[in-house]
């Protein structure tokens, strides 16, 4: 399939990027080879393939699921720019 420099312009203004009307020809070529490029994906016979989420089976890391006290506050507020009586302390944006 064959995009024409129009074509390209007007898929350049949907995306809303300036392309240069000397720059047109390049992007109506590369836009071309993408969709040639696909329709060759289109000729690969995958019946039977299952759909996959990524290229390489893993599990997730996960960790137990428990309920704690916490106890840590501490810990969490000497990261805080500002923190007072066990809170963060944060500008007044409301009046």
């Amino acid at each position: 399939m064959s995009i024409t420099e129009d074509e390209a312009r007007k898929v350049a203004h949907l995306a809303r990027i300036a392309v240069k009307d000397e720059a047109l020809p390049a992007l109506a070529r590369e836009l071309s080879g993408i969709l040639n490029f696909m329709e060759q994906l289109n000729e690969v016979d995958v019946t039977g393939v299952e759909p996959m989420t990524g290229v390489t089976p893993m599990r997730l890391k996960r960790r137990e699921d428990v309920v704690t006290s916490g106890g840590f506050a501490d810990k969490i507020l000497s990261n805080a720019p500002d923190a007072r009586e066990g809170f963060f302390a944060v500008p007044k944006v409301v009046e």
